[in-house]
């Protein structure tokens, strides 16, 4: 057999796995190992596995991965979360369906000091669904909105699937958040006008009632500002950092999960326990993505040492469909894997093949990097995988509440998404102005 007909081989071997149930990076390992094996020799697959074992986990950039995800952790517990809502609430309370508007803004904000779209799931279903339902918003409205706004966390910086992004495609960590800040704001906009509209034209899929709730006790300024400090500090530490030139991502994962961490202490909702059961979590967490990340870079070596990705860049960029049909292709295969596995598995599955590819076809590495992270944050709110759906579900612990209406909710919020890549396909400098400064 050829080299790409092994190839072709082991990705068809790939998909068998996952589909009887294989865990991603075990079964990756296997058809990589596999794959080596028969185009050269079983010695160079183990020498290949133990140098991508040192290679792909030895740099000091991965040391951000357990940063961020602790300070999302920490953030989560000492509840930022809520008081950035509560800030947002007041902000808009006289604004037509303001309070869906305020779940966006507050998981924007509460997006950029954790960058974990199911910390956001999880927070705004416990914090904003129950005010909505109090103010007369329907169950599907309200948990659409928080399903919808949640995805903000993988694409407004700081990102985990930014990072995972960066590191596949030997990009810059700090170029892609940077490049995540303007589709950021694209998204949170498209979210609040999709509000907005569905609020004037379909009134009975937004407004239970038109019954006014009792009026919540005024917040006064002060209070206001006491709720917005450590949220301000929080992203002037992070975002400021990183994007003054003061600190590489690596530094300001490590000052934010700091900072994080004195807010916890300040507001006392951290006990030795829960600190212990963080630092678990975020262990979890990292051993996973890291593993993942080391199982998709042997994956990547044996599809480039067997010519798959080079002998499928000829045959999608010299046939007919072009450079942008492959995009459009390749957009609409992630968002349909979405339906079925994680936002991580599908990047470290399908990046190693597409990446080749659209270097051939000349397009911009970070631009379609942010493409690549919108599309299969499209996943998670699409059945029947759904994870942001399921997260909210979960966290309700709702028997009334039915998965149906949470999918039903978010329909509104994927169609905002798929006009934001259509929007980023027409004007690409939205996403890489900032990064190209």
């Amino acid at each position: 057999m050829s080299p790409v007909e092994i190839g072709s081989y082991a990705l068809g071997g790939l998909i068998l796995l996952i589909m009887i149930g294989q865990p991603i990076g075990i079964a990756m390992l296997a058809v990589s190992f596999a794959g080596v094996a028969f185009i050269r020799n079983e010695t160079v697959a183990v020498r290949m596995m133990a140098q991508v074992a040192n290679d792909s986990l030895e740099e000091y950039l991965f040391a951000v991965v357990p940063l961020f995800v602790l300070m999302g952790l920490l953030v989560t517990v000492s509840g930022v979360g809520r008081d950035t809502f509560d800030v947002f609430q007041r902000l808009l309370r006289r604004v037509v369906a303001g309070l869906g508007m305020a779940t966006v803004f507050a998981n924007a904000v509460f997006a950029s000091i954790t960058g974990i779209s199911i910390a956001s799931a999880t927070v705004f279903s416990r914090i904003a669904v129950p005010e909505m339902r109090r103010h007369g918003y329907t169950n599907r409205f309200a948990t659409g909105v928080v399903a919808g706004s949640s995805v903000l966390g993988m694409l407004i910086p700081p990102s985990l699937l930014m990072i995972v992004y960066a590191v596949l495609a030997e990009q810059s960590v700090g170029r892609m958040f940077l490049a995540g800040v303007g589709p950021g704001l694209l998204l949170s906009a498209l979210f609040c006008v999709t509000i907005l509209i569905l609020a004037l034209t379909r009134p009975r899929f937004v407004f239970e009632s038109t019954d006014s709730a009792p009026e919540d006790a005024p917040i006064g300024l002060a209070e206001i500002a006491t709720k917005a400090v450590p949220i301000l500090s929080l992203m002037a530490l992070v975002l400021g950092g990183l994007y003054g030139g003061f600190l590489n991502p690596t530094e300001a994962g490590a000052a934010g999960a700091f900072g994080a961490l004195v807010i916890a202490l300040l507001r006392r909702s951290l006990d030795r326990r829960t600190f212990w059961a963080l630092l678990v979590e975020t262990g979890q967490i990292t051993v996973s993505v890291l593993f993942l990340i080391l199982a998709a870079t042997f994956f990547s070596r044996m599809l480039a040492l067997s010519g798959v990705p080079q002998s499928l860049a000829q045959v999608f960029l010299s046939g007919g469909i072009g450079p942008y049909g492959f995009l459009i292709l390749y957009l609409a295969l992630i968002i349909a894997l979405g339906c079925l596995i994680d936002s991580i598995s599908i990047m470290l599955i399908v990046l190693p093949i597409a990446l080749p590819i659209a270097q051939a076809a000349g397009f911009d590495m970070i631009w379609f990097g942010v493409m690549t992270v919108i599309a299969v944050e499209i996943g998670l709110l699409t059945p029947p995988f759904g994870l942001s759906v399921y997260t909210i579900k979960s966290a309700m612990n709702d028997d009334s509440l039915r998965v149906g209406e949470i999918f039903a909710g978010a329909v509104p919020f994927v169609l905002a998404m798929i006009a934001a890549l259509a929007i980023l396909i027409v004007f690409p400098p939205i996403a890489t102005w900032l990064a190209r400064i």
